[in-house]
């Protein structure tokens, strides 16, 4: 039988809408993209497809990611609102529950540094914290 994690009890979050989590933070700045996720953001903001990735995107170890050459996701509002919020990226639908952010040193350091929504609302449990993370991890790994 495997040790119970840290977070057994369940992780609370509630967005607050900071806008926070979409600007760089060292490590914490790539927004990684699946084809599927390239060819919507396309749609979306009415570009070819190579017209968007020369536009908005960058190659980083063999995965497309946006390019964050500004402080801040391109998408992000001046209202500090995401501009494709219906169809923004998996990795940011899943945020903070990303499987790198599940050690207890960077959920309570940098992650919880960076989003004034942790320990915010209810109680997300165990299970669905490693659901989440793992269905992202999977999404990635499939569709990369």
């Amino acid at each position: 039988m495997s040790p119970k994690p840290w977070y057994h009890k369940g992780l609370r979050f509630q967005c607050q809408g900071s806008g926070r989590c979409c600007h760089n933070h060292g490590d914490y700045s790539f927004v990684y993209l699946a084809d599927s996720e390239v060819r919507a953001l396309a749609k979306a903001t009415s570009l070819r497809r190579p017209e968007f990735l020369e536009r908005f995107c960058q190659s980083v170890d063999g995965w497309i990611t946006l390019r964050m050459d500004t402080p801040a996701c391109p998408f992000l509002n001046a209202d500090a609102r995401c501009a494709v919020y219906d169809i923004r990226p998996r990795q940011c639908r899943a945020w903070p529950f990303w499987q790198e952010n599940l050690k207890r040193t960077t959920w309570e350091g940098p992650v919880s540094d960076c989003c004034p929504g942790i320990g915010q609302g209810p109680r997300h449990s165990a299970r669905e914290v490693e659901r989440i993370a793992g269905e992202l991890e999977e999404f990635y790994g499939d569709d990369g």
